[in-house]
């Protein structure tokens, strides 16, 4: 084949086509040197042995223009000089030279290339393509719903060269600064390393830059040699010197042939490699780091990993790397990724975790406390002791030393801050520290290794707790605390006495502090002594034996609350009847006797009333006072039966005497009665109220209380109301001051209840008002003007008889007679309620009204009896005109008018006879009308009595009809007057 098939075959051929073989057969035949060295660099191939080929052949046929070189070189002229004349002259010479240099450098990037290739060596990959991860292989080999047969195994795995990081094309063209860069954040150390050797001067430039391109997540112990040291000698960073593919340059690449052909006219400019400012892109760094230069790279890049990526520990490794390398000012910087990372990893799964990661500007600006809480922040109870002693301790050492570094020592820092985490953390958390500090262990193994120590913080901690229930944990915490054998000491005693008293007005909340801390607290109890620090916990066990007590019977409280309760009998008072009352009992039901035994026993204990200095729950109280609470609180749970059975005496006495137990049902039956929202005593707190009086036995105070709520459950069957459609409830009827005003509720809400005298007299008598003879006449008073306004007249007129007799009977019974306030006001309900009916014209019945009126003239006082005898002189001409009509009538019957007319003529005789013996009064009185009205209102018509009857117009038509009162009652007082002066009637 000619050259020129030759060239165009080579021409027409694609590059991936091209092979070791082919630029064998195409390129060596051609004649051409510089035809054939140009094409062997205008090709770039991904074949590494066609592009060794290539880059052979064209140094083969590069190598005769540089045996002319070296000739004309040796010429008399300086070398620069001639060499530029020499290739001004032979242009194919100096094409031959810039090829030449290219291939040159092509061959060591090959040769790069290889050994990159070789250290990578070969691995396994899936036929489901390269970039499948060996863990996901070996899950395939276990994959149930794979290959059926079960004795297959991983034989889809195959054997296949190393893919290279980057195309062989592009590794020969690239500038070596990308090339590395890139290399780096694909974390290729096996090629970075082959390439910081080979083309070290290319690289030292950027070896900061190619470090931060390294993934941050990366163990830093897998790029260590790319990391820098420390010369100790110079002080500067130490450079690695590295080993190229030549020691020595060709003559192509030197100064001379350079500047002389770049003084050449009419030569390609060299594009073979990237061209740009590498400068202008990346930092270059040619010069030494010194050291201090050195440690602030490290600082910096130590930010950089904890803050993006949050892995301490690879912090930590560059560190530690640094340190190796003799970078020195990293100490304290090791020591606190050191603790950050023991809180990353060993304190890790925290709740409260920040979402983003702890950077070290951040871990410096944490306070101790804070840090302590974040070491323990996940600790449990099981685990506490031990992540103290691996985590805290550890860090408030090297805080400790780090003070004494400083110059300013503070030997109590360890034992501040592990108590004030202590003391902010909650029971169940630091028992585990109490017991790991008991005396009984070795100093050394101890964690609270001073017994003063530990005794004042179990007290603050104790003390300042919130917990009501979590007494066996603060059992536990009693039980490791020292046991000091101290004499009797007056002093020491009177100290913790002193300040158990001060805390009692400290622990009071106020709005600036509604609550004390554990912190707070243990300032009380630093300045005591052994000696009372025993005597606290003396006290203290007291406490806890009550706090148990009140947790069994569901009234517990915090352990402070003894302090603030001490020797104040009033919060002792009140948490013995809350006991008493809200009873939960523990075991059994409550109903059982025994159960209600053990509460007065457990009530006694925390009295401890044999006691006289004590400071347990109720030691306030005396055991009179308990037992008197203890019986509250079991009659308020309306335990009666066992109530009434635990009063009977017994062998060791009563349990309150009669007259506490009066009293105390008393009480208890008017609590019931107070909060009942009905009157009926057969439901609800009435019935309670009725049957706690059935535990006492029934003296006249008990027998009276069990009457009044007879009276109110009879007062609540009739229906009254407080206000429109409330029903009157039992605290208002026990409020009401005038009880009499309860029956004339009764008798307005109700429209028959005046036909029930019995019933209302014995609801007076049950109101309180037993042999009250008033009570009586007001009430039956009541009764007939409620049935007066019914028009009810027969049933008012026996009501008013009835009242007459009791009147009466009071008068005579009376010890001091007509005299008494009672009898006079009694007597004044009468005659005014005599006097109202009597004048009554609807009712018929003529001889019982002027017998009403009769008993009017004869209670009254005198100035009244000018209006009443008015009605009454009324009342006797319409008896005559009645009487004269039936005289009349019967005259014409059987003629015996005669005889009629003289008995009545007798009769007035009589009347007039008697009528002269009364004195008469002044005749300026009011009227009659306006008489009853004002006596009886000022008397009886407090009482709101119901209308009923005739209509307030019939009312009216009826006081028209009827003859002017005041004119009547002049009239009757010129007539009595006549008849005591003995005038004629017909004068008159």
């Amino acid at each position: 084949m000619s050259g020129i098939r030759l060239t165009e075959r080579w021409i027409t051929l694609k590059d991936d086509e091209v092979s070791s073989s082919l630029v064998k057969d195409l390129l060596c035949p051609v004649q051409d040197d510089l035809w054939v060295a140009a094409a062997c660099a205008d090709r770039v191939l991904d074949d590494i042995d066609a592009q060794r080929a290539l880059i052979d052949l064209g140094l083969e046929r590069t190598s005769s223009a540089v045996s002319r070189i070296e000739v004309a070189i040796h010429k008399p002229r300086s070398g620069c000089e001639n060499l530029t004349s020499y290739f001004k002259e032979n242009l194919t010479d100096a094409r031959l030279c810039r090829i030449r240099s290219i291939l040159l450098k092509r061959r060591d990037r090959l040769r790069t290339f290889g050994e990159i290739m070789e250290n990578m060596g070969t691995h396994r990959f899936s036929e489901t393509g390269p970039g499948i991860a060996a863990d996901i292989e070996e899950e395939a080999w276990d994959d149930p719903w794979g290959d059926d047969n079960p004795e297959a195994g991983p034989s889809s795995t195959v054997e296949k060269p190393a893919i290279p990081p980057i195309p062989l094309s592009v590794f020969l063209t690239e500038d070596i600064s990308l090339l590395c860069l890139s290399l780096a954040s694909q974390a290729q150390f096996a090629a970075l390393e082959v390439l910081t050797i080979r083309h070290s001067s290319e690289v030292f430039p950027i070896r900061f830059e190619l470090i931060s391109r390294f993934p941050l997540f990366i163990d830093p112990s897998k790029y260590r040699d790319f990391l820098p040291a420390l010369d100790i000698q110079s002080g500067k960073e130490l450079q690695s010197q590295g080993t190229p593919w030549r020691a020595e340059p060709d003559l192509v690449e030197s100064d001379d042939v350079e500047r002389a052909l770049s003084r050449t006219d009419g030569l390609p400019e060299e594009s073979d490699i990237a061209d740009f400012n590498i400068q202008q892109v990346f930092c270059k760094k040619s010069e030494l780091f010194s050291a201090e230069e050195l440690v602030s790279w490290y600082k910096a890049r130590v930010e950089d990993i904890v803050s993006s990526t949050g892995m301490v520990d690879m912090a930590l490794s560059l560190v530690q790397h640094g340190v190796s390398q003799g970078i020195l000012g990293l100490d304290e910087l090791g020591e606190d990724l050191t603790l950050l990372a023991r809180l990353t990893y060993d304190a890790s799964g925290r709740d409260d975790e920040p979402s983003e990661p702890i950077s070290r500007a951040e871990w410096t600006n944490l306070e101790p406390r804070e840090v302590v809480r974040l070491y323990l922040a996940q600790s449990t109870p099981e685990t506490v002791v031990n992540d103290i002693r691996r985590l805290v301790l550890p860090y408030l050492f090297v805080l400790e030393s780090r003070c004494e570094r400083a110059g300013k020592p503070d030997p109590g820092l360890v034992r501040r801050l592990l108590y004030d985490w202590i003391l902010s953390t909650e029971l169940g958390m630091i028992v585990p520290i109490f017991e790991a500090s008991k005396p009984t262990h070795l100093a050394s193994q101890r964690l609270i290794s001073d017994d003063e120590d530990l005794a004042r913080l179990a007290l603050a901690c104790l003390y300042g707790s919130n917990s009501v229930d979590d007494w066996t944990n603060m059992s536990r915490i009693f039980e490791c605390l020292p046991a000091w054998s101290f004499g009797p000491d007056e002093d020491q005693e009177d100290e913790a006495d002193t300040t158990i008293t001060s805390l009692n007005s400290f622990l009071a909340p106020t709005t600036s502090r509604p609550q004390v801390s554990p912190a707070n607290l243990l300032v009380f109890f630093k300045p005591l002594p052994a000696e009372s620090l025993s005597r606290a916990l003396d006290i203290l066990d007291v406490h806890l034996e009550s706090g148990e007590i009140l947790a069994r019977w569901g009234v517990g409280v915090p352990l402070r609350w003894f302090l603030q309760s001490a020797h104040n009998e009033v919060q002792q008072r009140a948490w013995a009847m809350k006991m008493a009352r809200q009873i939960d009992a523990p075991i059994g039901d409550l109903d059982s006797e025994d159960i209600w035994l053990s509460l007065l026993e457990d009530m006694l204990k925390l009295a401890r009333p044999e006691e006289t200095d004590t400071y347990s729950a109720f030691g306030a109280l005396s055991g009179d006072t308990i037992r008197q609470i203890f019986f509250r609180g079991l009659l308020s749970t309306g335990r009666f039966a066992i109530a009434k059975h635990l009063i009977q005496p017994r062998h060791g006495g009563r349990l309150l005497d009669p007259h506490t137990v009066d009293d105390i049902c008393l009480d208890c039956s008017r609590e019931f009665y107070d909060n009942a929202s009905s009157g009926n005593y057969n439901h609800g707190d009435m019935k309670l109220a009725y049957d706690c009086l059935s535990v006492a036995p029934q003296t006249y105070r008990i027998q009276k209380e069990r009457e009044f709520i007879e009276a109110t459950s009879r007062i609540s069957s009739f229906n009254v109301t407080s206000r429109s459609g409330v029903p009157m409830l039992p605290i208002e009827i026990r409020l009401t001051k005038d009880k009499l005003s309860l029956i004339s509720r009764v008798l307005s809400s109700n429209e028959t209840a005046y036909r029930h005298v019995e019933v209302l007299l014995e609801l007076v008598r049950k109101l309180g008002y037993q042999s009250d003879g008033l009570a009586e006449v007001k009430t039956l008073a009541m009764v007939a003007d409620t049935a007066l306004q019914a028009e009810d007249f027969l049933r008012a007129f026996e009501v008013s008889d009835r009242m007459i007799k009791a009147v009466l009977r009071l008068r005579q019974n009376a010890p001091l007679g007509a005299d008494s306030e009672p009898v006079r006001e009694a007597v004044e309900v009468c005659w005014v309620a005599c006097y109202q009916l009597g004048r009554q014209s609807e009712a018929r019945d003529v001889d019982r009204k002027m017998s009403l009126l009769g008993r009017a003239l004869e209670l009254c006082p005198a100035d009244k009896i000018v209006d009443i005898l008015a009605s009454w002189r009324k009342l006797e001409a319409e008896q005559i005109e009645q009487r004269r009509e039936q005289t009349s009538l019967r005259h014409s019957r059987n003629g015996d008018t005669i005889k009629r007319t003289g008995r009545v003529r007798d009769r007035t005789s009589n009347l007039s006879s008697r009528l002269q013996n009364i004195h008469m009064p002044s005749p300026a009185l009011p009227s009659a009308s306006a008489l009853a009205s004002h006596t009886f209102s000022r008397v009886a018509a407090a009482f709101p009595f119901g209308m009923h009857g005739r209509s307030d117009e019939e009312r009216s038509r009826s006081r028209e009809r009827s003859p002017d009162v005041q004119s009547q009652a002049r009239h009757a007082l010129r007539k009595g007057v006549g008849w005591l002066l003995g005038a004629d009637e017909d004068e008159l």
